[in-house]
């Protein structure tokens, strides 16, 4: 299963945790880190088993759950820039007299306000989450929609697409294993990035010569994919663009 289908797929519990457990792994829903059970794993003179060193891996590579979530696309969490930066001053522990001289905010009523507003939005997501649960019960002509990536800079009406479309375009654009051809169409782009994009591993760093050999196996014009894997938010760079990296 792909990482962004194990995001998407994971309860409200292991998306807190931040890591789910298989039945030989443990798997970080973040960057899809995964240690092996019965394994045991040092670091700087610590040893860890398994479970332990995929929460160790948490708190090192990504500093905490929420700070990642935090950092994601105000379509995926549906929050305005400035739900943001309060829930972020929130989570740092800031009383509401240090947030209002933060923010420049005019009185402690309006932050008091703020906090019953986010509150309503934890309500209305309970009750929307519980619905769509009994709604997968009884609607038997949903379609499946391919996920959105969790790294993804923009959302939009591209991920509008099908499973079936997916697979239909696939079948269009690749032929033994290469593409044809680089679709010009937005949704076309983005089945082909994300079925280019596992062609890369998960936490491996790669050199740019590695990436342009791994992409000319693809298409002829590596360079193509290499720029939109990069603006489509897929792969990240160092900022020389010596070493690239898979994002989820």
């Amino acid at each position: 299963m792909k990482l962004s289908e194990m995001f998407w797929n994971a309860t409200q519990t292991e998306l807190k945790q931040g890591y789910i457990e298989q039945e030989n792994h443990f798997i970080c829903l973040l960057c899809g880190k995964a240690t092996e059970k019965g394994i045991i794993y040092g670091k700087d003179g610590i040893f860890y088993e398994a479970e332990k060193f995929i929460v160790k891996h948490l708190e090192d590579d990504h500093e905490s759950v929420f700070t990642y979530l935090i950092h994601l696309d105000k379509k995926l969490t549906g929050l305005t820039d400035h739900q943001n930066r309060l829930l972020r001053l929130f989570y740092e522990g800031r009383t509401d007299a240090e947030i209002q001289k933060e923010l420049d905010i005019g009185s402690s009523s309006t932050i008091r306000n703020h906090r019953f507003v986010l509150k309503e939005k934890e309500r209305q997501a309970k009750l929307f989450l519980t619905m769509m649960d009994l709604l997968k019960e009884k609607d038997k002509h949903h379609p499946a929609f391919i996920d959105i990536h969790q790294t993804a800079r923009m959302i939009d009406d591209r991920y509008n697409v099908t499973q079936a479309e997916k697979d239909e375009m696939l079948q269009k654009f690749f032929g033994d294993g290469k593409l044809t051809r680089f679709p010009s169409k937005e949704k076309q782009r983005l089945v082909i990035l994300r079925e280019v994009l596992e062609r890369f591993q998960p936490e491996k760093r790669y050199k740019e010569k590695e990436v342009n050999d791994l992409l000319s196996q693809v298409y002829e014009d590596y360079a193509l994919l290499r720029r939109y894997l990069i603006d489509y938010g897929f792969i990240d760079r160092t900022q020389d663009g010596s070493m690239y990296w898979r994002k989820g």
